[in-house]
């Protein structure tokens, strides 16, 4: 049986919404949803790197085939985990809630030349985080860490569920469809929501059960 893993999305938390409507839904059917922390109590010195680096290890410290689902941010870091040479062969299938492709070109331009100068000046910026509720200081690290991958590279033939809201307003849909379309072993669903999919947990629980032929017990 695989081990199942939950990965939050950007200034998140374990205990975001649907990483715990998931976990309820996995435990219904006496199954175990791990969600591991990915700000490791250090949310300033967060990159995709130290990301992928955590959910490698937890992957690589047990013999059994590995589940990756994840969120936004924790979608993108699924997916360059499964990348990983070591790593690919024991990825059993991708699930992936609104992932954030392309997350750089598209939130970059919202902050505006100013904010971003002053980011990369000062080297630090305040991000507001939802489970702690008050802005906490992102080191600059975040963005010179994230250039050095390129969604181009993302190549493992992985069977992969995306789940994509059509009202995304943080990472388009578009970018979504673009990485389906050239990649045969993807599975793109969109639905009628917005980034936080809360209104379709259903419908997410429904495709996604499907997809991993999870059977009630």
């Amino acid at each position: 049986m695989p081990q199942y893993l939950y990965l939050h999305g950007f200034a998140s938390s374990p205990r975001s919404a649907k990483a715990q409507a998931m976990r309820s839904r996995f435990a219904d059917l006496g199954l175990n949803l791990t969600i591991p922390d990915l700000n490791q109590g250090d949310f300033s010195h967060l990159t995709l790197s130290r990301q992928m680096q955590q959910v490698s290890a937890l992957i690589l410290a047990q013999p059994n085939p590995t589940v990756l689902i994840g969120s936004s941010l924790g979608g993108l870091t699924a997916a360059w985990v499964a990348q990983q040479a070591p790593i690919t062969e024991r990825i059993e299938k991708l699930v992936l809630l609104a992932p954030a492709f392309a997350f750089l070109a598209q939130w970059l331009p919202r902050l505006g030349p100013a904010q971003l100068d002053t980011w990369r000046t000062e080297e630090s910026l305040p991000v507001y985080h939802y489970t702690e509720q008050r802005a906490l200081p992102l080191h600059y690290a975040f963005v010179t860490d994230a250039q050095g991958y390129s969604d181009d590279a993302l190549n493992a033939e992985i069977p992969t569920l995306i789940l994509h809201g059509t009202n995304d307003q943080t990472i388009s849909i578009e970018a979504s469809r673009a990485y389906a379309s050239s990649r045969p072993w993807v599975q793109l669903v969109e639905l009628s929501s917005d980034h936080a999919l809360i209104d379709v947990e259903a419908d997410i629980w429904q495709h996604t059960q499907t997809f991993l032929k999870l059977d009630a017990r």
